[in-house]
């Protein structure tokens, strides 16, 4: 029988804490250890002080079978990671030769001289079995404990992933009988997690006991993260299809992408398929929908460019939106939005033209256009369509669902019309 085999990442330093450094670290780890069938059960971050390392040490024994640290093996005093560690096994620190000969190297090779600081990188707790970091002068350690493995590593990012991916994945894979963990996301847009969770609660409730459902909800929409735990790889593979394949007649409207699709990435795609070309009038935007779009290698090919229409001056000279239509209606309108999509798509000659324009915030708004009320529009040679949406009172939130459901519009005309 396969056991499930848990693991929980440690991230020692201050300046973690102090939010001086991002914690990539444990993110990343998480990805790979799920690739080789360990499950994380807890990330914790802890400061550079004895006793809290040792706390969450021994809370981690209890937690977990794999116990990972990153951070805290530098030369200098503040770096502690090493001597609590041999605090909490209850050993001594002895001098690595190995380590030694290859710190020595390290120096040499860069033409500086070493310091005893740099020479007590070498010296590991004593039941510290020595892990090469051929990227640079911090080794890696790795424990066996009361049925238990403590693996230490640099917090150098670099570093870690060069030792986590050569030597203590291949290390963990050899030493536990994990089982398989597959995932797949499916990525929705326009529906809220609770209409979501209503429509596919007879789908969900017939899962198989090894597949688990988590709902991820995110900007204009929800991620589906489908979990298959077993022992054959292409078994799961063809599960998770077949329950994907029974979802999507209840959900395909609005699923725009699978996994590590972005909805620019969708987007382009599609363009290039269908031979289209992209032209983008922003106004609350501010150029927010361009930047996505031109973020996705290659987008050369279909995006023709922008024009970013903060002024009513600008939306007339540059898009021809008519001053009759801005004195009657406004900036923030349907018939100024579809005037500005018709007129980026003719001004450019593209092949579809999107346009967003509204009252982002946190100020500008009205008793018949508060804040969030914003116009998007989609033009093709075909028709142009246009939708209202009522969103927040926070200005960054409001331009990131707007480029989501502008794409997504300019995304399901592709689909309707080519």
């Amino acid at each position: 029988m396969i056991n499930t085999v848990r693991a929980e990442v440690i991230t020692i330093g201050d300046e973690i804490l102090f939010g001086q450094i991002t914690d990539t670290n444990t993110a990343w780890i998480g990805t790979e250890l799920t690739n080789i069938g360990v499950r994380v059960v807890r990330k914790s971050s802890v400061g550079d002080q004895t006793e809290a390392i040792l706390q969450v040490l021994a809370e981690a024994h209890e937690r977990a079978d794999v116990i990972i640290i990153t951070g805290g093996l530098g030369p200098t005093k503040d770096d502690i990671t090493k001597k609590t560690l041999c605090t909490y096994f209850g050993v001594g620190m002895v001098r690595n030769e190995t380590a030694l000969a290859l710190v020595t190297s390290f120096f040499e090779k860069r033409g500086r001289a070493m310091t005893d600081l740099n020479r007590g990188q070498a010296d590991l707790p004593a039941n510290a079995v020595y892990i090469q970091n051929d990227w640079g002068t911090a080794p890696g350690m790795w424990f066996e404990h009361q049925d238990r493995v403590y693996v230490s590593l640099p917090g150098v990012p670099f570093e870690m992933k060069h030792l986590m991916a050569n030597r203590i994945l291949p290390k963990l894979t050899a030493h536990f009988q994990a089982p398989i963990i597959k995932h797949k996301m499916i990525r929705t847009v326009g529906i809220g997690e609770s209409f979501l969770a209503e429509r596919i609660e007879a789908w969900e409730d017939a899962l198989p006991e090894h597949i688990k459902l988590a709902y991820l909800p995110s900007f204009g929409g929800v991620k589906l993260r489908l979990t298959a735990t077993g022992s054959d790889n292409s078994l799961l593979d063809s599960q998770l299809a077949e329950q994907i394949a029974k979802v999507m007649p209840l959900i395909e409207k609005n699923v725009y992408g699978f996994d590590n699709d972005e909805i620019e990435t969708v987007v382009g795609k599609l363009l290039i398929e269908k031979q289209l070309t992209l032209g983008i009038a922003e106004s609350c935007t501010g150029g927010y929908v361009s930047a996505q779009i031109t973020k996705v290698p290659g987008s050369s090919a279909y995006f023709w460019g922008s024009v970013v229409s903060y002024s009513n001056s600008v939306k007339v000279n540059q898009l021809g939106v008519l001053p009759e239509t801005l004195e009657a209606y406004g900036a923030v309108s349907e018939e100024t939005i579809r005037q500005m999509a018709e007129g980026v798509r003719e001004a450019l000659g593209t092949s579809v033209g999107i346009a967003t324009s509204g009252i982002a915030g946190p100020d500008g708004g009205t008793p018949d256009k508060p804040v969030g009320t914003i116009w998007i529009a989609c033009s093709t040679q075909q028709r142009t369509i246009t939708r209202l949406l009522k969103l927040g009172q926070y200005r960054d939130q409001n331009i990131q669902l707007t480029t989501m459901y502008v794409l997504n519009m300019l995304r399901e005309e592709i689909l309707n019309q080519y």
